[in-house]
């Protein structure tokens, strides 16, 4: 049995992709918050939800070194945790870079480092990292100046990974979703047109077929899910 981690496994697309990985026959390893609310229903034999701080890169080190004591290998891992603000530069200070920095940055390096060490022992695995159109570009980061700078570092990282990966069948891809279909984007958009929306099962659909034997030959660093968006 494969075995996958996703980190925010409790989240809408964090949901959505542990679901799907199950569904394909992985073992699934979700990370958690202390007291999370949500409690995910699957079979015991399938999924495992571990509560990690990934701020302390030592637990998040800690929590990989486990998953690979007990699974062997990593064949895929989906980080989908962070955190969004809007914000002008002139409404934007260092601290407000910093918060942004650690909620989008470091709670996917700190996995993602460790995570990518193994892959390239086995010469083997799939690592997609969330990215976003603000992380993308100047033009999207009009008055999100700290969340735009944030996420573009991880569209860095998911490159050099792919540039010391060369010659292995490990790929690091960023994805970047249009606006996803989830309650709280309803609620704080209630005049939107949800049909240009993208669904947390589409995202979570491409995710997979990217780490599948069939999207194998694919080595992407960036796969946009942008819907009708």
């Amino acid at each position: 049995m494969k075995t996958a981690i996703v980190t925010g496994a409790t989240g809408n697309l964090g949901q959505a992709v542990v679901k799907k990985f199950i569904e394909e026959g992985y073992y699934v390893v979700g990370t958690v918050i202390p007291n999370d609310p949500v409690q995910l229903d699957f079979p015991a034999h399938q999924y495992e939800a571990v509560t990690v701080d990934l701020l302390d890169e030592g637990a998040a080190s800690a929590f990989v070194s486990s998953v690979i004591e007990k699974h062997a290998a990593i064949d895929a891992a989906v980080l989908t945790v962070g955190g969004f603000a809007m914000g002008s530069i002139a409404e934007t200070a260092s601290a407000d870079i910093l918060k942004q920095y650690k909620l989008n940055f470091e709670t996917v390096y700190h996995v993602a480092r460790p995570v990518f060490v193994q892959m390239m022992k086995q010469k083997s695995g799939r690592l997609f990292m969330i990215g976003s159109k603000p992380g993308l570009s100047a033009a999207n980061s009009k008055g999100m100046t700290a969340y735009g700078l944030a996420k573009s570092l991880v569209i860095r990282l998911a490159e050099i990974m792919n540039v010391e990966a060369k010659g292995t069948n490990v790929v690091a891809s960023l994805v970047v979703p249009g606006t996803i279909d989830t309650p709280q984007n309803r609620k704080s958009m209630p005049d939107a047109d949800v049909s240009k929306w993208v669904k947390p099962e589409d995202i979570a659909n491409v995710i997979y077929y990217h780490s599948s034997d069939e999207g194998a030959i694919l080595r992407e660093t960036v796969i946009k899910v942008y819907g009708n968006g």
